[in-house]
């Protein structure tokens, strides 16, 4: 709708109400005139962001030159520079470095738009470790299909947004700190597909049942030292392309863990998980894991919350307890008078246990009274 009619329409009622008001033989004041509504210009439209917390330097505007290649739909692809991108009316303006001349183009056109140059990781104070792009939970496979003459488009994406003119993809480049931006027309696909990410198909093999949990712990004794990389891969804390290239790596005297830390490819919280991995600790995922409200009945929210760990069942007399890293363990030690029974660690994530922990205060604590020891 035109937005001027709008004011005029907005306008034109207050405006006669005013004016009979005003009437001198009606016995009232002269009022203030209503204030005409005005309409600032419209804002102007951005590229959507990558969808995932990640700190980047700002990009260009959109009516800024930008590098770019366009895939068209024999296959080829032509470089050059977007100049301008208009999603409404489904073109672009497209020119070439050397000839300087633009040209528009529509939308039907192209298969897939590359901006060339990646969007990367805000620069940090000295001492301070670049943020790395989280690709380990976000990064995914894509298979856009077409029409029967034309092959599927694939690659691999760090989010999407899907709008009203197209998919914009977000292609991770090889040192996995930066992101190059990609649009695909509407028109050029009929459906889409995602496949999971890293940390998505760790969850899918993560323990879901008591009895799954009781048999692992049985196995764990027996269970054979796995290389730390596959137990990040298993954690779902690294995607196999960021293991593969720290492995093709000139070795050196720091070990694989200590050096993906170095790099921030993974945290000392998560390198300690991983170790304890290794070891045979079996991992539960607490989304589809029912938690006993008996065991939760052994231990108070305040404990529990104190050393962030959650009951999960008790077998034989022992409790069993998730806990996002073996260094709690330890800890757990001090609790056996406490709870008056044996307490047998595995692992969350640590994501998992807060959230389990803040809706069970709510849902279940809230209804138990934990008995205490009558020294207490």
């Amino acid at each position: 709708m035109d937005l001027k009619f709008l004011q005029v329409a907005a306008a034109a009622p207050l405006s006669a109400a005013t004016s009979r008001r005003s009437r001198p033989d009606e016995g009232h004041a002269r009022s203030t005139p209503f204030p005409t509504l005005t309409f600032g210009a419209p804002d102007q439209w951005t590229w959507p962001a990558p969808p995932l917390a990640w700190q980047h330097v700002p990009p260009p505007a959109n009516n800024v030159a930008q590098p770019c290649s366009i895939e068209i739909a024999s296959g080829a692809t032509v470089y050059g520079e977007m100049r301008d991108f208009d999603p409404v009316g489904g073109s672009l303006s497209f020119g070439s470095t050397a000839s300087g001349e633009s040209v528009s183009i529509a939308f039907s056109k192209f298969r897939r738009l590359t901006l060339t140059t990646p969007l990367r990781t805000l620069s940090q104070p000295l001492g301070i470790r670049v943020e790395q792009v989280p690709a380990a939970a976000h990064e995914r496979g894509y298979t856009l299909h077409g029409n029967a003459q034309t092959p599927p488009m694939t690659g691999r994406t760090t989010g999407y947004v899907e709008a009203a003119a197209g998919l914009y993809l977000f292609e991770p480049v090889d040192d996995r700190a930066a992101l190059q931006r990609v649009f695909v027309p509407r028109c050029a696909y009929s459906n889409c597909e995602f496949g999971l990410s890293a940390s998505e198909i760790a969850a899918t093999l993560w323990i879901s049942t008591p009895q799954a949990l009781l048999a692992a712990i049985e196995r764990q004794e027996r269970m054979p030292v796995l290389p730390i990389g596959q137990s990040l891969l298993a954690l779902g804390l690294l995607t196999q392309g960021q293991l593969d290239r720290e492995l093709a790596k000139p070795a050196g005297d720091r070990p694989l863990g200590e050096s993906l830390v170095a790099c921030g490819l993974i945290s000392h919280a998560d390198l300690h998980t991983a170790i304890a991995h290794k070891m045979g600790y079996p991992m539960v995922d607490l989304t589809r894991f029912p938690v006993d409200p008996l065991a939760l009945s052994k231990v108070s929210k305040d404990i529990a919350a104190r050393h962030h760990m959650l009951p999960l069942l008790i077998d034989r007399g022992r409790l069993i307890v998730a806990v996002d890293r073996p260094s709690r363990v330890a800890e757990l030690r001090s609790l056996h008078t406490y709870v008056n029974t044996l307490i047998v660690p595995v692992l969350a994530s640590e994501m998992q246990i807060t959230a389990a922990l803040d809706r069970l205060s709510r849902d279940v604590w809230s209804h138990h009274i934990v008995v205490r020891p009558s020294f207490v």
